[in-house]
């Protein structure tokens, strides 16, 4: 059964989003990255190239030829069959629709209200499924 952590409260899901993937490609663990449409990727994809000076975080876009040897690949869309990875990070506010065949899911979830309403949404989704999401506050209350 998927493991689902809810990383909320987070101040700027990009920045967060990077550390996050710096530290579970440190671990070695292979990463797909869901974000809530193209114009979200594209901002995940260039911080990626620009956030450290010293972390090189080797990633494609899932149609990609590159993406099947890449240790990050990111997502835009459900209507693609994801690679199979240790981790799955959602940005969206919608559960990837294919979250189940992840060992790990982590949920960001920012202070936007809306955001955060999507969130809480979920989590009740989750625990109606059966499954037993923890919760992490990221930033201060």
């Amino acid at each position: 059964m998927t493991q689902i952590d809810f990383h909320s409260n987070v101040a700027d899901k990009i920045a967060y989003a990077c550390r996050l993937l710096r530290k579970a490609y440190t671990a070695r663990n292979r990463i797909v990255v869901m974000t809530e449409d193209a114009e979200q990727l594209a901002a995940l994809d260039q911080a990626l190239w620009t956030f450290s000076d010293v972390d090189f975080l080797p990633h494609a876009h899932v149609n990609d030829p590159k993406a099947p040897d890449s240790a990050i690949v990111l997502a835009d869309s459900d209507d693609v069959e994801l690679p199979q990875a240790d981790l799955l990070v959602n940005l969206a506010r919608r559960a990837p629709a294919q979250f189940e065949n992840f060992p790990r899911l982590i949920e960001v979830i920012s202070t936007d209200e809306a955001d955060a309403a999507a969130g809480r949404q979920r989590f009740v989704a989750y625990k109606r499924q059966e499954f037993q999401p923890s919760h992490l506050t990221i930033g201060k209350p």
